[in-house]
This record gives structure tokens, sequence and C-alpha cells, in this order.
């Protein structure tokens, strides 16, 4: 039973943290290997998982040993080492990698990409001045990628949670749902276009009910409310719009509350898959970065994600997720995707679908150091 090491330098507070903790808790769960997962920032991963000690060194949570990954740390590697995501690993440990009776196998585990040129570099080796071969590994949407992160009873989950149950969780949030309105979560980051949007909203004659998790985009709702800030539980009403904010929640509640949406605006890679399995309509905030390489990036993927969608559906969809990234008005483009939106709810299930026919990333992993 092969040993693993998953290294995680939280950067964005929680998609870093939240990819690597539901693999760590997969390749355990499922597969039954013996995983330490170290991070540095254990405040932002007990946001994601209550039951982490953000004062303990060492602690066992999930079967996962989750160590504090500081400065100092001296071990001996297990037989596989995941550097997720290019943090840098500290040298005495890339010497001892190489040291073992064989090697540790070490893989540097990628952002997600849809661009094309990642499948030509999945699971090539990179020699190192330091330290045994890395290789990268590369999730993404293509057979020859490594896949998405999925349980293997996710989908059986999401459809075993029906409206009763729906409505029992939105209620331990303190959200009664209207049936009439189209229910709506919004985990993004800061966007100038958030105005428009909601304006749209509150000025549509059908009604809308909105849910903020604690994040980076409240401030940007509270501007538009005209309030200092949004109070948890704390509920607002304008036109035909109810803005309601919401606790931050764990990964499992996480996905409960998109499969409980009717839309879901998602940000980062963590919450950008996991809106694909819900298999609701989604709109993506991508990670913005300069010259506007994130637009080449998020073309990329709606490239592969509408690849099978009928002409009318493929232009509301692009036309949203462009002018939503590109922190335009998002009057008109919200106006046509509300008017499409049965199909888009039909593309969104037909996505999730065919995505769920490949192979998972933890799969992918196991059998690339099957026989390591």
């Amino acid at each position: 039973m092969k040993s693993w090491d998953i290294f995680c330098h939280v950067i964005d507070n929680y998609g870093d943290i939240g990819v690597t903790w539901r693999l760590a808790r997969q390749l355990s769960q499922e597969f039954n290997f013996p995983v330490r997962l170290f991070v540095d920032d254990l405040a932002s991963f007990q946001h994601i998982c209550p039951e982490v000690d953000q004062s303990a060194s060492e602690q066992s949570v999930y079967g996962v040993s989750i160590i504090h990954w500081l400065a100092d740390l001296s071990i001996t590697p297990s037989d596989i080492v995941i550097e997720a995501f290019a943090c840098e690993l500290p040298d005495l440990l890339k010497r001892a990698m190489s040291e073992r009776t064989p090697a540790s196998l070490w893989i540097n585990l990628e952002y997600l990409s849809a661009e094309s040129w990642v499948e030509g570099c999945h699971r090539l080796p990179s020699p190192q001045m330091i330290g045994p071969d890395k290789y990268f590994f590369f999730p993404g949407f293509a057979a020859q990628t490594g896949g998405l992160l999925r349980e293997s009873d996710l989908i059986s989950r999401r459809d075993a949670f029906d409206k009763q149950q729906q409505t029992e969780f939105l209620k331990k949030l303190g959200v009664v749902r209207d049936a009439d309105s189209t229910l709506i979560s919004l985990f993004t980051y800061e966007n100038t276009a958030i105005d428009s949007w909601l304006d749209a909203l509150s000025n549509a004659p059908d009604s809308s009910h909105l849910l903020v998790p604690r994040g980076r985009v409240e401030s940007g709702v509270a501007a538009w409310l005209g309030v200092n800030g949004l109070e948890k539980g704390e509920v607002h009403r304008r036109g035909t719009l109810t803005i309601q904010s919401i606790p931050f929640v764990s990964q499992l509640e996480y996905d409960q509350l998109l499969w409980s949406c009717d839309i879901n605006f998602v940000r980062g890679e963590d919450s950008f898959v996991r809106a694909q399995w819900a298999g609701k309509p989604f709109i993506w905030h991508i990670y913005q970065q300069e010259e506007l390489a994130h637009i080449e990036k998020l073309e990329a993927f709606l490239s592969h994600y509408l690849a099978d969608a009928d002409p009318v559906t493929s232009k509301v969809i692009r036309d949203l997720w462009i002018a939503w990234n590109l922190e335009e008005s998002l009057g008109d483009s919200w106006n046509f995707w509300k008017l499409n939106g049965l199909a888009i709810a039909g593309h969104s299930e037909d996505c999730c679908r065919q995505l769920s026919k490949q192979k998972s990333l933890a799969e992918s992993l196991a059998e690339f150091t099957e026989n390591w």
C-alpha cells in the first residue's frame, strides 16, 4: 500500500485547500491509501472543514493526517509526493525524496485548464537540480488529461438530495424559499458588473432570491444596497429581488447549496468543478490575470463546454460569461439568459452526464502511480 504526501500552500483562501482536501480525502477513503496533507494555513482550512483544529501541529480528520506545514519541517517523505499548484518544496525534502529506495514519485499537480496544450504536457517528466524527476499532472476535461475531482458516489448523492431535503437544508441556513422565485447562489470575486446585474434582477417581472455566502463579493452587494455591510442572515428586498447573507459553509454543505439553487455563480477552480457536478446552470468567474490572459483560458473552456450546445444556447451562455468576466453591463445578456433558461438547464445536465463518464482525478493518479 503506497503512502502519499500532499503539500498545499494556501494562496486564494479556499481554492487551493479546497482541491487538495477533496483529493486527500478521496485517496484515503476510496483507495485506502495512507495520506498526509501538509497545509500552511489551517485557519483557511477550518472554514471549509470545521473539524480542523487550527492550533494543532498534527491531527487526523476523516482518516487523513493533517500536518501544519512550517518552515522548519523535517520529515521522511512518502512513496508519492504531490506538490499542489507548484508550491515550492524545501530542498531538504527534495534530497530526502531522492535518497529513498525507490525514490519518491514527485508529482506537480497543476491548475485546471481546458487549453489544448495541457494534453501534450500531461504526465511529462521534468529533470530537477535537486531531487528526483518531477512529473506534471494536469486535471482537465479531455480523455488525455487527469480528469476532474469526483467522488464515486457524488452523482448518486446529488440525485438522492430531494426537494424535502433541500428545503430542510435551506431552513438550517435561515432561508425560506418562495416556490415562484429563482434561487441563486453568489460566490465570486469582486466585480463591478454586479450593479447592472442587481439592477436587472430587481427590475425583472419575475422574482429572484439571491444567497450571498460570506466572502469577497459581499462588499459590492452591500454597496449596491447602500448599507455598510451584510450581516449573517440579514434579508434585503429591492423590487422583485430578495438578497440574503448566509454563513460560509463546509464543503459538504456547499455541494448541497449548489444542488438546492437554480443558478450558481462560482469562482476559481474548486467551486467551478462542483458547480458542474451539480448539473445546474452556472456562471464562472475565472481568476483574473494580467493582459486578459484569463479570457483566453475562459474561451478555451467555453469551446469545450459549448461544443454540443445549439447555436442560441451557446451564444447566450458565452455572452453572459464574457460580460461578467470583463465586468461589462449584464442587463441584456442576463435577460437573454433568463429567456433561454430551460435550454441552458438541459445543457448543464447533459454536460455533467458526459463528464461523469471520465475517470476522476483520484482514479487517474492512482493508476499513474500503480507501478511505481
